[in-house]
């Protein structure tokens, strides 16, 4: 069923009636001569220009993408809030297979749409995207970032991604054993692509022992190929349940701590990479309920947009590396919040960044 537009009508009740409104813009985007179906959500940008990636995904249906827009959007409201970032939330979402329909042809029409927005979005890279990607759509948008170093980029996101999730991993370290080193201590990474792979190597440094899983074969060759000595896991459900495991990373698509999944750990340390890894609310006080401490994905997977952030005004990585490192003190603050509250890790960040926020909004 459709409105006299033509949108379906269940799209339309999740932008004005589901529990992820509040967001100041939605776009809905469709060039018929490039195939591009995009929409652009714009939650907040109290604290400055809305900024978020653009992930590019076959979803099943236009109402799953607007959702996970939606979603995407808001948590990068907080995520910019939580890193200390003067920029709003914002994500957008490309309809399709990336591997079947992304052209050249399409990259320019989205970056046509999100130049319409006149800077109240700045795009960059995420699930489906890469910087040649965003090298052409800044030929039609200059409010794009994520491009190479020779298109006045900062390239790849994922290298401070990982590194600030490993900050996040020592923080939880530090609050549960009293020490930052992850020496000794045994980690599983579900999800070895952009920002696993990179992960992987910042724990193997420290002395961890790592599991890996991808539903890529590829993507765990090439793990195992260049770091022989770690073990690989059949898939996600047998890596959760991995006998000793300290932590557990999720580093791929989102929800990954949900019903099934949580009463299952064995790690007593969340801390990973992937978006919206909570399936729901309430799975935040499950973990807790289990004693297990939960990092809250936005805060430590920021290191990506802390760079992309800085290359709008002249790229400089020792100074974004600097930015991620205080990710490790962000997060310990979290925890320490989270004690005095009385409340989970995940409760605790969204206050501190609710707070941000507000406080931006007051004349």
């Amino acid at each position: 069923m459709t409105d006299v537009t033509g949108v379906p009508v269940d799209v339309l009740r999740t932008l004005f009636h589901s529990d992820q409104g509040g967001h100041e813009q939605v776009m809905i985007c469709q060039d018929r001569a490039s195939g591009l179906k995009a929409v652009i959500a714009i939650h907040s940008t109290a604290l400055g220009p809305a900024l978020g990636g653009t992930r590019f995904y076959p979803y099943a249906s236009e109402e799953e993408a607007v959702a996970d827009a939606l979603n995407l959007s808001r948590g990068m409201s907080y995520k910019n809030a939580m890193a200390g970032l003067d920029h709003g939330g914002g994500k957008a979402v490309v309809i399709g297979d990336p591997a079947l329909i992304k052209s050249e042809e399409l990259l320019l029409a989205y970056g046509r749409f999100v130049a319409s927005l006149g800077g109240r979005y700045v795009t960059a890279c995420d699930v489906g995207t890469y910087v040649a990607d965003m090298d052409v759509v800044a030929r039609e948008c200059r409010w794009t970032t994520g491009r190479s170093p020779e298109n006045g980029g900062a390239g790849d996101s994922s290298v401070l991604t990982a590194f600030g999730v490993f900050q996040g991993m020592r923080a939880s370290a530090q609050h549960l054993w009293g020490d930052p080193t992850l020496r000794g201590r045994k980690v599983g990474v579900a999800g070895v692509g952009k920002v696993g792979h990179h992960l992987v190597a910042h724990l193997l440094s420290d002395g961890a022992e790592v599991v890996v899983t991808d539903v890529r074969e590829e993507s765990v060759r090439r793990v195992t190929d260049l770091h022989p000595e770690v073990s690989v896991a059949a898939d996600t459900d047998a890596l959760i349940r991995t006998e000793g495991l300290d932590i557990y990373a999720p580093c791929a698509l989102g929800g990954a701590l949900n019903d099934e999944t949580v009463p299952v750990l064995t790690a007593k340390v969340v801390c990973g990479a992937a978006n919206n890894q909570l399936a729901h609310p309430g799975i935040e006080k499950d973990l807790a309920d289990r004693s297990v401490l939960y990092a809250p994905d936005y805060v430590v997977n920021a290191g990506g947009v802390i760079q992309v952030a800085d290359e709008l005004n002249g790229f400089d990585f020792d100074r974004c590396k600097a930015k991620a490192t205080k990710i490790f003190d962000t997060t310990l603050a979290i925890f320490a919040r989270a004690k005095a509250d009385g409340i989970p890790p995940a409760a605790a960040a969204d206050r501190i960044a609710e707070q941000r926020m507000a406080d931006a909004r007051r004349p």
